[in-house]
């Protein structure tokens, strides 16, 4: 981070310098820590500056001349993801700063941080990292410059691109540049993208630039390590709407390490080269990885300023990566992959210990042991070799494949090793929790039940209608019923007071006014008024984001004529009566919902009647005698942890379920 810092450790220079948006904190949730401690492993000497000012080049010369290269990212949000919310609004804090500070990162972070390494050393690589870079890989709607943006490497002008989780590739990509190869000329990498002016000879080009579904789904045939699939160019995608959902489907067909094949997706003269994606880390790989020596805190520099990212996280544990969930708003599939990659038992039980005796403040309490989701533990396909030939973008849609392992068996028997750590009170599980899988599992139901949830538990159905669950590859609502009789009856066992506190998205694509208003009834008849909600935010990359920029379901094959057209909610006055359907019981909402209720043709549920949606008349000067709530249950959809009116009994939220 200093130079003072390079002096104790008597260098004169640096390796390699990550730059980063979020503050630097050395814990293996934050992805520059990881980075920053694997190529020290491998004998680097690596510098980190975190959130620079980027109004100069100069303190991206901190540390001086990097020997190899610059290492750059985003930091673990995309930065206008990080900076707006999904109707475009600055949004004032940031909590991966110190003191939760806003304004700390530039937009589009990864371009602006290369171009100023650019102009302090004009000769070192750069290489770019992190989700940002990951979800930009290619040619990608943008939903706050509401257009069609180049591959990110295009526009930061870097040498190479590493996507995913990327350990592998990373290490591999210093040691070649280190070695005398030039970054930009690195092609045969798992996991990277670079620039090239042409295909090289020898390989063989699958066009699937034009609409053609048949070509686009072929199976991966022998030979076809020299096989490389033509995607629609950033001009064609840019211009037609349904050749960008044709290219968002190929190359989400092209995401199983197994069977997938080099893209190669023009952009004026030049072609953006992506190798097939990164093979998963073996178990052990896994443990490496998390077993470096982290100190498990934020850097010195910041004294005691409060980094709510790290907050939130100093006492919880990763157990795995990878969802095979395939949920079309997430954006977790195209970083991580869909094969779930688990620490062993071992390697988890050690890092709870270090917890215990090396962080500051632990109270005996685990704050989740968990993942990008909580119960996808050791799961995996049946046979490997079905799973390499595999091209469904998801393993529990529309059912649950009949070749996916569902044993919790490993998860349950993990959580009662944690428990019996001494010095361990309790661990909650707050990650998010596929409950369609915890259905299959009544044992690991009432395992989670009887020690893992204390209050409530936030589970995500995210709608109760078929058609937004279509398109967002979502089970049934009948899902939910089944897990909440099975969540009940276990807290009924175990003599405790528990709620479900269900989740919910507005405006996805798919939606309609009606389905709004269903969801609302839904929400009235269960008792539930919702605090905080969210509205659907396009992420780049994503198959809702094409969905939302195509009007066409990338999900099912792209055609001229035929295809699957998808309604998405765009203007902001839509965007804002889907969002207040989910606060039906909010006074300031009743006046256009009483609106759109007549348009709709149901002034039937205007009324003070239960089975009726908002009151015929209006307070005036805050909530009046009669508007006062009626007993229920308070919740909040999406960014909960944010909420501050909870239920009197409810006690503190330690999960979420998906």
């Amino acid at each position: 981070m200093t130079r003072a810092e390079m002096d104790r450790l008597g260098w004169d220079s640096c390796d390699i310098v990550v730059v980063t948006g979020d503050a630097y904190v050395d814990h293996p949730s934050f992805g520059m820590a990881i980075i920053g401690r694997l190529l020290e492993a491998q004998g680097f000497r690596v510098g980190i500056i975190a959130q620079p000012d980027w109004s100069s080049a100069e303190p991206f010369k901190a540390l001086g001349k990097p020997n190899l290269f610059f290492g750059v990212t985003g930091g673990n949000m995309d930065s206008m993801v990080n900076h707006y919310t999904s109707d475009r609004r600055l949004r004032h804090n940031d909590s991966y700063t110190p003191n939760d500070e806003g304004g700390k990162r530039p937009d589009r972070a990864v371009i602006v941080y290369s171009q100023r390494c650019r102009e302090a050393y004009k000769d070192v690589p750069i290489v770019l990292g992190g989700i940002e870079a990951s979800l930009r890989r290619i040619a990608q709607y943008d939903h706050w410059s509401e257009k069609v943006r180049r591959s990110v490497l295009v526009d930061a002008k870097a040498d190479i691109l590493c996507y995913g989780n990327a350990e592998r590739a990373i290490i591999d990509v210093a040691h070649r540049i280190a070695a005398g190869e030039k970054a930009r000329e690195i092609d045969d990498i798992r996991g990277t993208s670079i620039v090239r002016s042409r295909v090289p000879d020898g390989w063989t080009v699958i066009d699937s630039s034009s609409i053609d579904e048949l070509t686009a789904a072929a199976p991966r045939a022998a030979g076809a390590d020299r096989t490389v699939v033509r995607l629609p160019s950033f001009e064609q995608v840019t211009a037609d709407k349904a050749l960008y959902a044709h290219a968002s489907r190929v190359l989400h067909q092209e995401s199983n390490p197994g069977n997938a094949r080099a893209l190669v997706q023009r952009h004026g003269d030049r072609e953006v080269w992506l190798t097939t994606p990164p093979i998963p880390l073996s178990t052990a790989e896994m443990d490496g990885v998390y077993g470096l020596p982290y100190a498990r805190a934020p850097h010195p520099s910041y004294g005691d300023a409060r980094i709510p990212a790290w907050e939130m996280i100093r006492f919880s544990v990763n157990i795995m990566r990878g969802c095979f969930g395939g949920c079309s708003f997430c954006s977790i599939t195209e970083h991580e992959g869909r094969i779930i990659q688990s620490r062993s038992e071992g390697s988890i039980l050690k890092e709870i210990e270090e917890i215990r005796d090396k962080v500051k403040g632990f109270t005996g309490v685990i704050s989740d042991m968990g993942g990008p989701t909580a119960n996808m533990y050791r799961m995996a396909c049946k046979d490997p070799e079905i799973e390499k030939v595999c091209r469904r973008p998801s393993c529990v849609f529309p059912d649950i494949c009949k070749n996916l392992n569902t044993d919790h068996s490993d998860l349950i028997q993990l959580y009662r090793k944690a428990r019996a750590i001494p010095g361990v009170k309790k661990i909650n599980i707050a990650s998010g929790l596929r409950y369609d899988l915890a259905v299959r599992s009544p044992e690991y139901v009432k395992e989670l039940v009887t020690h893992h949830v204390g209050g409530y538990l936030k589970i995500a159905p995210e709608h109760t209608e078929p058609g937004p669950l279509s398109k967002m590859m979502k089970p049934g609502i009948g899902t939910y019923d089944r897990f909440k009789e099975m969540f009940e009856a276990a807290a009924k066992a175990a003599g405790k007071k528990l709620y479900l506190i269900p989740y919910f998205i507005a405006a996805h694509p798919g939606t309609t006014d009606e389905d709004m208003m269903n969801l609302a009834l839904w929400l009235k008849r269960n008792g539930f008024k919702a605090d905080q909600v969210q509205t659907y935010l396009p992420s780049p990359m994503a198959l809702a984001t094409a969905m939302y920029h195509s009007d066409r379901n990338p999900l099912r094959p792209i055609r001229r004529e035929g295809s699957e057209t998808v309604f998405s909610a765009k203007g902001l006055k839509q965007r804002r009566l889907h969002k207040a359907f989910l606060r039906y019981h909010d006074p300031e909402n009743w006046p256009v919902l009483r609106d759109a209720l007549k348009a709709m043709g149901r002034s039937d549920l205007i009324g003070p009647g239960e089975h009726q949606l908002v009151p015929a008349w209006q307070t005036t000067g805050g909530v009046g005698k009669a508007d006062k709530p009626k007993a229920g249950k308070t919740f909040y959809t999406q960014q909960a942890g944010k909420g501050r009116r909870t239920p009197a009994k409810a006690g503190k939220p330690t999960g979420r379920a998906r």
